[in-house]
């Protein structure tokens, strides 16, 4: 995945709203280590049934994500974005989940998009071509 040059700037969340975002790290860090088959499916999975997420939503679960894990404030890109995901989706909300590439030079990354944005990332839309996009579901879809 990228490497960051710096680490994200990391809040400190109440110890009462720790919880469910340590939670999400946890699970993310074990989905993070399955096929990429495996991790669309619970992915997949996982987005249904929830409202799209806003900008404002995502960043929001994307900072207590990185709040409460070093590794997702620096350069594990797949575990925060998998937290990141599965913290929007426990307050009823999907990003869109992306993992992809860019050539020149080579580097892989994953993140969330929510209004068609790359949310929390140092990188414009476009940057990286995606190569698994999991969207939210529209209304009456799965």
């Amino acid at each position: 995945m990228s490497l960051p040059v710096a680490l994200a700037e990391r809040r400190r969340l109440p110890l009462h709203r720790r919880l469910v975002p340590l939670l999400a790290v946890g699970i993310a860090r074990l989905l993070a280590k399955a096929k990429p088959a495996r991790l669309r499916t619970v992915l997949e999975f996982a987005r249904r049934g929830a409202s799209p997420a806003t900008a404002d939503q995502a960043l929001e679960a994307r900072a207590a994500v990185v709040s409460v894990s070093l590794r997702c404030a620096g350069q594990g890109c797949l575990q925060r974005s998998i937290a990141t995901a599965l913290l929007c989706r426990t307050r009823g909300v999907w990003p869109t989940w992306c993992t992809g590439v860019r050539t020149h030079p080579f580097a892989a990354h994953a993140w969330v998009e929510a209004d068609g944005e790359p949310v929390g990332e140092p990188h414009p839309k476009g940057h990286f071509k995606p190569l698994i996009s999991i969207p939210p579901l529209r209304s009456g879809e799965g």
